[in-house]
């Protein structure tokens, strides 16, 4: 299980990840509130449970 901590702004949200065991898998990065921004958001969330990973063999 991983935790998303969401920091929620008008313009931009700050974003933090961690495992249950408290692992940071990802730092403290910023998104745009946009399409693209939560595209961004999704992509690294996807890669911090190895979703991506399992996906990229597949057409």
């Amino acid at each position: 299980m991983i935790f998303v901590g969401i920091d929620v702004a008008k313009d931009k949200h700050d974003c933090f990840i961690i495992s249950s065991e408290g692992e940071v898998l990802a730092d403290v990065f910023t998104i745009t509130n946009s399409k693209e921004g939560f595209k961004y958001l999704l992509q690294t969330i996807n890669t911090c449970t190895g979703i991506g990973e399992k996906n990229k063999g597949r057409t």
